[in-house]
């Protein structure tokens, strides 16, 4: 069971790097657009569905995009691991 258990360490700490991935991704997605669109003067923004372009694309859409991208790769990447064997070994 031991070899069990170091493999769903190992499971672990992959899906933990994915996550940490996807936030770090999250984060430059809406660090550039929202401060990259965002620079010019409130005059001058260009408006998508009545929102500045920089709020469309660093909220809206960046939230729309990492639902879909984490859906995916928790459905491909992520496996389900039993905890019903451990409880039975403590």
């Amino acid at each position: 069971m031991k070899s069990l258990k170091k493999q769903d360490e190992k499971i672990a700490n992959r899906e933990a790097w994915i996550g940490v991935g996807l936030v770090i991704f999250n984060f430059i997605w809406w660090f550039a657009f929202a401060y990259g669109l965002g620079k010019k003067e409130p005059n001058q923004y260009t408006y998508i569905l009545g929102f500045p372009a920089w709020f469309f694309y660093s909220c809206i859409l960046g939230f729309m995009v990492m639902a879909v991208l984490v859906t995916v790769i928790v459905k491909k990447y992520f496996v389900a691991i039993p905890f019903d064997e451990e409880m039975e070994e403590e």
